[in-house]
Parts: C-alpha cells; structure tokens; sequence
C-alpha cells in the first residue's frame, strides 16, 4: 500500500510539474553582439514586472551575433519572437521575407527604436598613440580595428561615422571616400561582429583602436575590468538607432503575440530606458537622459538621413555586393 501511495504521490508531482512548466512561456530575442549584457539585467526586470502584472511566469532566451547574421539566421528560421538590432536595414530585410510586419518602424515610438548609440574610440590604457579624433586613424602605424560593414550593424556605422565626419567638415563625397579608403588600409582584419571586434582587440591583442558603439564601454568594464581602455569621443559622430520589431512569422505559430508586444513595450518604460542608460544605451526618455548626462558625453551628432538619405539608401550605395565599400576596402595580403 505504501508502494502504491507514494507512486501516486509521485506522479501527481510529476504531473504538476509538467502543467508548471507548460505554463511557462519562453521568448526568444534575437540580438546583436554588443547588446548581450543589456538584454541579461533587462530580461530580469521585465520577468518580474510581468509577472507582477499579469501573474504569469516567462522565461527569455537570447541568441546573439553580428546583427545581419542574426537577420539572416531569422530568415532562415531561427524561431525569434522578436528582433533588436542596431540597423533598420536588418528588420527591412526581414519585412522584404515576410518575416516581419512591412510598417514595423511604426508599431513602436520613436521609429520602433526605444534607445540610440554613436559611435567611439577605444584605446589602450593611457592611449598611447594619442588619438584624438577621426584624422588620427588614418596615420601611418595606426591600426584600427573595426566590423565588417557586410556583416554587422557596428561596422556599418563606423563605416558613415568616418564618411559622416569629412562632410560634417565641409568635405565632399568624393573626399569623403578618399578619407574612409585610408582608413581601411588600416585595418589589419575585420571582425564579423562587434564582440569579435571586441576580442580581437582585447584578448588577440591585436589594434591600436577599436570604433565602437558608446555602449561596449560599460561591457569591457564589466568583462575585461576598469581600466583596461581609454574611451575617446571624437568630434563628431553618427546617431545609431537601435530598432525593435515583432518577428509575426513566429508569434502566429506560438501564440505568443501579445508577450512579444509587452517585451518591447517594457523598454520604452522608466525602468526599461534607465536600466539602457546604465548599459550607456542613449535613452529616448529625456527625463532619464538628463539624469544619467555624465553618461552621455556632448558631441556633434549628424543622422545617417543627413548626407546618406536614409540606411536604407546607404546600404544600396555602399554596402550591397559592388557598392562603394567593396571599391575602396582591399583585404591586408
């Protein structure tokens, strides 16, 4: 009899472990490079306030790479519930595959990008080369290491932040490629993504320079500890949004609609935008910007629409098979 009550008890248990776990929801975010360590502290706070909201228990995966990479692997099937990345051209991609809702930029505020970045130099310690602004890149024995614009959002804005640069000067296009085709003969590899770029400069020890977003500064603190590298802001830099959209092809086969819509929603939210800012993500929120100012050195912003007409424009001009960065980059032999 004893036998019996406690394989009874065991299967109730077990029972009501399943139902505990079929309740459990889980939500896949499908992310770029740089913003892994963001997502981790995000994903906790959302959790909880859903949970403090709704009553129901969510778990959130992430799966990060280059963010075109990560576009691509979406495209192909990778089951992300939502996507947030660093350039509209990735989820414009995903629209032009159906994968995403064709009006995406405007399901959220803000052009569905609930922070913005730029981009800036990180040296080594005491920056030894004394880089202070783009011009320094381009010196003899300067190495620079950056994204494949082909492969990563982060390279791509490296790419606009240097062409960005010459015409904020007064400089035309055509000088402009002159500057941005030196300073890829100073780039001894190209990473694929921005925490390859990260690692080679940092464990290969490979660079004099890394061009990065603003907010891998607080992940090599965090990673690598304080101290490790000087943050240079040049002169001027290019305003990075970071968009967001519901990948619709998966939520209509999960059910899991209503949640991805939460999940993002949550970031436009105070704690949402204040936890961004502490990962030196540039808030939308003007009140949590000011708050965290010594975050968020000044600087001259120019916005890709300024001199590229849109990323989408850009990507045409530049990046696509034969655009202009296959005409200037020529590989290190």
């Amino acid at each position: 009899m004893k036998k019996t009550t406690s394989s009874f008890l065991f299967g109730v248990l077990l029972a009501a472990s399943g139902l505990a776990s079929a309740q459990t929801t889980t939500l896949l975010n499908g992310s770029y490079d740089v913003a892994r360590e963001f997502y981790k502290d995000y994903n906790v706070a959302f959790v909880a306030n859903y949970k403090k909201t709704t009553g129901k228990d969510v778990k959130i995966d992430q799966s990060h790479a280059g963010s075109s990479a990560i576009a691509r692997s979406v495209a192909e099937g990778l089951d992300a519930d939502v996507v947030t990345m660093n350039t509209s051209t990735d989820i414009d991609f995903l629209a032009e595959k159906g994968v995403v809702a064709k009006d995406w930029n405007k399901k959220f505020p803000g052009n569905a990008s609930p922070t913005t970045s730029t981009m800036l130099f990180l040296t080594r310690n005491g920056n030894p080369k004394g880089i202070k602004d783009w011009d320094d890149l381009i010196k003899p024995g300067v190495q620079v290491i950056v994204v494949n614009p082909k492969t990563g959002g982060n390279g791509r804005y490296a790419y606009l932040g240097a062409w960005g640069y010459i015409r904020k000067k007064g400089g035309t296009d055509a000088q402009a490629a002159e500057f941005v085709a030196k300073l890829y003969k100073n780039v001894p590899v190209l990473a694929s993504g921005g925490r390859a770029a990260t690692t080679t400069f940092l464990r290969r020890n490979i660079g004099d320079v890394l061009i990065t977003f603003e907010s891998e500064v607080v992940s090599i603190n965090r990673e690598f500890g304080e101290g490790k590298v000087d943050a240079v802001y040049p002169s001027a830099s290019v305003v990075a949004e970071n968009p967001v959209a519901v990948v619709e092809r998966t939520v209509a086969k999960k059910g899991t609609a209503e949640l991805a819509k939460a999940y993002l929603d949550y970031l436009y939210s105070e704690e949402g935008q204040e936890i961004a800012a502490k990962h030196a993500l540039r808030p939308r929120s003007e009140a949590v910007l000011k708050k965290y100012s010594s975050t968020f050195k000044p600087l001259q912003l120019f916005t890709v629409d300024e001199y590229f007409g849109g990323l989408a424009q850009a990507q045409k001009v530049h990046f696509n098979d034969g655009g202009q960065f296959d005409k200037l980059y020529t590989a290190p032999k």
